[in-house]
């Protein structure tokens, strides 16, 4: 990958002339059937700059409450798109972080000057903070079917959209079809070290693109990144399925141990929630805690709450690195 980034042809993508970012902006829109996309540093940004395209403000978002748009994006739906948003029930889902349209019919709001006008509706896939689920395809076709037929623009937040049709055994396409906008991040999954791209019609790219100048987001040799994205999709795409076999061998592995209180069948993809004991907790103390005593054992990890760690399996590991780090944490 580093060899291909160095090796890559550069211009000047802020005036268009950079054939590389070019080169993967018509591939990725080509791979989820859409007319655009446009290449930014981050999936935080590609997700902001959805909402500026499709909002105005004063707009109503409608979305989950564990979404990462809502949780983890420094709250630029309202500081900077000048939008609120409301709070989509999952009560009667499936999974955690999926919303039915029965739920979302119940969130929309009537015509009333009273209201804010509900004008877009989110959706995570695969649902991070739900656990890395993956939205089931006749659950996401009716949920975004019913938003577009109340008037709302639909955008699917895919940072881990490349894990998803992975796990449903899909095209990418098919994902990206009753959505009007997606993100899709690079540097998850498939291993870039930086860059998004937000996909959906020419007009709305092209809105985005000027919002993107806005926020001090255009690059201008940026071949050299978009370079990485083009390897990515060369060689880390069908290698996806290996993480996700890695994920399900560690859950399996942690739900024996007598620290961790979770059930390993609800892993789909390549992150795994593992809920500590009441008994590690009352031993140690709290995820943030056992995230430092992993962390010290060479594990890295995240707490994501006061009582449930996220451990994410990635290229960059193997088979014997995760005997490894079972073994590792199976000692502690």
């Amino acid at each position: 990958m580093r060899k291909a980034m160095a090796n890559t042809e550069v211009g000047d993508d802020v005036m268009r002339t950079d054939p590389t970012v070019i080169a993967l902006e018509e591939r990725t829109a080509g791979l989820f059937g859409k007319q655009a996309a446009l290449f930014v540093p981050s999936g935080t940004m590609a997700n902001l700059l959805a909402i500026l395209a499709q909002t105005s403000a004063g707009d109503e978002i409608l979305t989950h409450s564990e979404s990462h748009i809502f949780y983890y994006e420094g709250g630029g739906y309202a500081a900077v798109a000048g939008c609120s948003i409301k709070f989509v029930d999952d009560a009667d889902s499936p999974k955690p972080g999926i919303m039915t349209a029965a739920s979302l019919g119940k969130a929309i709001r009537p015509s009333d000057v009273h209201f804010p006008t509900p004008k877009l509706f989110t959706i995570e896939n695969t649902h991070n903070r739900g656990g890395g689920v993956v939205w089931p395809m006749d659950v996401l076709k009716e949920t975004c079917t019913f938003a577009k037929e109340a008037g709302l623009c639909v955008h699917t937040d895919g940072a881990r959209i490349w894990n998803a049709a992975c796990a449903l055994g899909v095209d990418l396409q098919s994902l990206a079809a009753h959505t009007d906008t997606i993100s899709a991040c690079l540097s998850k999954g498939l291993g870039c070290p930086v860059g998004s791209l937000l996909i959906g019609d020419q007009e709305t790219i092209d809105i985005a693109r000027h919002k993107r100048k806005m926020l001090g987001g255009g690059m201008r040799q940026a071949g050299v990144l978009a370079a990485a994205g083009l390897y990515a999709l060369d060689h880390h795409l069908d290698r996806l399925g290996e993480d996700h076999a890695r994920a399900t061998k560690t859950a399996s592995a942690l739900a024996e141990m007598p620290m961790f209180d979770f059930d390993p069948a609800k892993v789909e993809t390549n992150l795994v929630y593992a809920k500590l004991s009441e008994q590690a907790v009352e031993a140690v103390g709290d995820a943030f805690v056992w995230q430092d005593k992993l962390e010290a054992a060479g594990i890295l990890c995240y707490a994501e709450s006061v009582d449930t760690i996220r451990f994410v399996t990635h290229l960059d590991l193997d088979d014997a690195m995760i005997e490894e780090a079972i073994g590792r944490i199976g000692s502690l």
